[in-house]
């Protein structure tokens, strides 16, 4: 009789990785492909990194917890080789870092990662929109004007919800970038913010409206072809996220884990 070891706290229900793929594991998928918003087939390590990528960013995998390659193919119904290749993908990211005697382990969120991704994001985001509206404004625009009212419509409903809405929409915004250099490193520091945007997003649950409202005032901007305002606007929301992320960390309100409800 074989004997199933034992499964212990820091090891994750991984369930959901069976989950069919959805628009938020595919834009996932995108960003940890580094392709600019160029649509390509993706290879089955990073289809596994990218299933891993959205249990971790939205928080159905905690920090310190394990991600154990047998556990992982297992799931799957894939080899070891192609999930030590995705491990390696997200180790890339920073979403995971390998110990001694314990493997892959999702990474702690820290304020100095915090601080530094979040200065980096607020530069290229602001150089992006600057560019776009000012080469590409209709095509901004489009975008706003489809993505928007789905922002509205689910932000009452969980942040889990608004945080994939967001990130969508900032996905499909670097895809009309025509500097594709700028939209790749887009790309991936979206993905590594997600994790500090949704634990700041969920300890301040009452400035919700104020986020879901900068969303409608930067719209206006845009429509109203004002570049220096709408890329204020942009820079003043990712500042206010940092904030109530930072503050999350102070209070002890940014351990995941548990976010999988919702």
């Amino acid at each position: 009789m074989q004997v199933g070891r034992n499964r212990t706290e820091d090891v994750p229900d991984l369930s959901a990785l069976s989950f069919p793929q959805n628009e938020i594991m595919t834009a996932v998928e995108q960003a940890v492909l580094r392709n600019g918003g160029a649509r390509v087939t993706a290879s089955l390590a990073e289809q596994i990194a990218a299933k891993l990528a959205w249990l971790i960013t939205m928080g159905r995998v905690g920090t310190g917890q394990r991600l154990v390659e047998q556990d992982v193919s297992a799931t799957l119904g894939v080899s070891r080789a192609p999930v030590r290749e995705a491990l390696r993908i997200l180790e890339r990211d920073r979403l995971v870092e390998f110990r001694s005697r314990k493997g892959a382990m999702v990474n702690a969120l820290s304020k100095r990662d915090l601080e530094d991704v979040f200065a980096v994001r607020r530069l290229l985001y602001g150089t992006f929109l600057r560019e776009a509206m000012t080469t590409q404004w209709g095509d901004v625009k489009n975008v706003l004007d489809d993505h928007i009212p789905r922002i509205l419509r689910d932000a009452n409903d969980s942040v889990e919800q608004y945080v994939a809405d967001t990130f969508l929409m900032n996905c499909a915004l670097f895809e009309i970038s025509q500097n594709r250099i700028l939209a790749e490193l887009l790309q991936s520091v979206s993905l590594q913010t997600m994790r500090y945007v949704r634990v700041g997003l969920a300890s301040h649950p009452s400035e919700m409206p104020k986020y879901v409202e900068s969303w409608t005032t930067l719209q206006a901007a845009v429509d109203a072809k004002e570049v220096d305002r709408a890329v204020e606007i942009a820079e003043r929301r990712i500042d206010r996220i940092r904030e109530a992320a930072l503050d999350a960390l102070d209070s002890g309100g940014g351990v995941e884990g548990d976010a999988g409800a919702g």
